[in-house]
């Protein structure tokens, strides 16, 4: 899988954040590097992965030797989305933990959802834990990753040092189009796709470059099988046509403007990031997604956008 979806990251991206929710999970320098040096090897030396490890109790002499090979460490509450597994259950374990990352300047990077709560309440379950970590731990920079609400939007303005991350599906479906006909398995994602009112309101603030709001795929592949099953898996894989499905979704609404600084700018300022230059150019030029890459099937798989990508210079 990896030798089939990093360089389809790494044509038209100049980085991405690694998620470390592997099986088992990224949580140790010496997994960390083995992890970075596989992606390096299928990439392109234009393309940077800013590395993440797996939210734990992690000692100080830890948190040192990380430090310098990553851009951040991910929480993931126990059973909330794909191999979650060893997740937190009760941050207040890991207090001198958050309290080092503070003081250290490391990032934290949140899948923001409480599996104890009804799931289309499970984005709203966490404000409190949001609240609480933006106000206990004020210098610690947070970035709630692919936010799906009203409400998470709402956080940001409220505390300095929250930051978050959309995706690309979460800005153009809601729960109908995945659930309120016949089942859409490649739709099904974590957190799950809420209602129009939330996605026009996430869609309104990345149309007019929410100066705290980034864009962050959350591109996750999975093979024809492990979808179209029962116990389907959540994920939606979007690398590959996300520029010109972003291009195809800013201009309808009139803001091509503004997508650059959703894509790029926004992204390198939260993370505070410096990747490789890339120039990507884009046409309006129709383009048919393809239905497959390998055995995954992408975002939009067989549809016909607006936009393609004209040519690359690095």
């Amino acid at each position: 899988m990896l030798e089939l979806v990093t360089p389809l990251s790494a044509e038209t991206f100049s980085g991405a954040v690694i998620m470390p929710n592997l099986v088992p999970p990224l949580d140790s320098l010496e997994r960390l590097l083995e992890y970075q040096k596989s992606i390096e090897k299928n990439s392109r030396p234009d393309f940077l992965p800013f590395m993440t490890v797996f939210f734990k109790s992690y000692s100080r002499n830890e948190l040192e030797a990380l430090q310098p090979h990553i851009l951040g460490i991910k929480l993931y509450p126990k059973g909330a989305t794909t191999n979650s597994e060893a997740g937190m259950e009760d941050i207040g374990e890991a207090t001198a933990t958050l309290k080092d990352m503070e003081d250290l300047g490391i990032p934290l990077l949140v899948h923001g959802e409480d599996p104890s709560a009804f799931v289309m309440d499970r984005e709203k379950a966490f404000y409190g834990t949001f609240e609480h970590l933006a106000t206990t731990y004020p210098k610690l920079k947070i970035v709630m990753e692919h936010i799906t609400t009203s409400g998470s939007l709402e956080l940001l303005d409220r505390h300095e040092n929250l930051f978050a991350t959309v995706t690309l599906h979460h800005l153009a479906i809601s729960l109908d189009d995945v659930a309120g006909g016949l089942l859409r398995p490649h739709l099904f994602c974590k957190p799950i796709a809420k209602r129009p009112e939330d996605r026009d309101a996430l869609l309104n603030a990345a149309l007019s470059a929410h100066p705290k709001l980034s864009f962050g795929s959350d591109s996750a592949p999975h093979p024809v099988h492990a979808k179209e099953c029962c116990g389907c898996a959540a994920g939606v894989f979007t690398a590959p046509m996300a520029l010109s499905a972003l291009a195809s979704l800013f201009e309808a609404h009139g803001s091509l403007d503004n997508l650059q600084a959703f894509v790029s700018e926004r992204a390198r300022k939260i993370y505070g990031v410096n990747p490789p230059q890339k120039t990507v150019t884009l046409k309006r030029k129709d383009w048919v997604v393809p239905e497959k890459y390998g055995d995954v099937v992408p975002y939009m798989a067989g549809e016909t956008l607006p936009w393609s990508v004209e040519s690359i210079t690095r």
